[in-house]
């Protein structure tokens, strides 16, 4: 089951995050037709396709590996139930398993981040051909905050799950799980939140009035 959640909400996160550039693009290289396209309604069509988008292939890659045969099951050298640790334990031949884990990986990591590298390519060749610096500067700032955390996701989990199997050590396995389990989830709300005037504006409000 925790394996199970796992890649569901890590495709969802790639997903999410491939909506998340092409909405800077739309912002940034189509402005006046932002509120058209980014509209309520296809917002949630775009929130909701990620959160399901990858659940039916998450789950059949979940139950292929768990149809395996594992020796010393209850003995796992990670702290939560990752792929690689798992097809340590099995006793017979796991190539077609991890052939299907690349596959999956290269499905739902590869080709969300190929659009975001697209988008992000339309994107700096608008910025550029603005006329002012301080406009340049203001719309990288806008793309900063996504692009440290796509860069943080997807490094970490592109080295864990598509490095060759003879690079793989149980130890960098774990520093690089920290990475897109627990570091990036905690930076998601620090980078996007305190870069908002809003909620910037509102933490002062909030303070001033404790000091009072």
């Amino acid at each position: 089951s925790q394996m199970c959640f796992f890649l569901m909400l890590g495709a969802s996160e790639c997903f999410l995050l491939a909506v998340m550039a092409y909405d800077r693009y739309v912002a940034i290289c189509n402005p006046l037709h932002y509120p058209l396209v980014m509209n309520q309604k296809k917002c949630i069509q775009m929130a909701v396709g990620s959160w399901i988008g990858g659940a039916p292939v998450q789950i059949g890659l979940t139950s292929q590996i768990f149809s395996l045969h594992f020796c010393n099951s209850n003995q796992i050298n990670h702290f939560f139930c990752d792929i690689s640790p798992i097809l340590k334990l099995a006793c017979g031949d796991v190539v077609v398993h991890e052939m299907s884990v690349y596959v999956v990986a290269l499905l739902f990591s590869t080709f969300p981040f190929m659009l975001i590298l697209v988008s992000y390519s339309k994107i700096i060749s608008t910025i550029l051909r603005l006329p002012t610096v301080r406009g340049r500067a203001k719309a990288f700032s806008t793309c900063s905050s996504h692009l440290l955390v796509v860069f943080l996701f997807f490094g970490s989990i592109s080295i864990t799950y598509l490095r060759p199997k003879s690079n793989h050590s149980a130890g960098t396995d774990k520093l690089l799980s920290l990475f897109y389990t627990i570091m990036t989830p905690m930076f998601n709300p620090l980078i996007y939140s305190l870069r908002n005037k809003d909620v910037i504006t509102a933490l002062r409000k909030l303070l001033l009035r404790k000091i009072a």
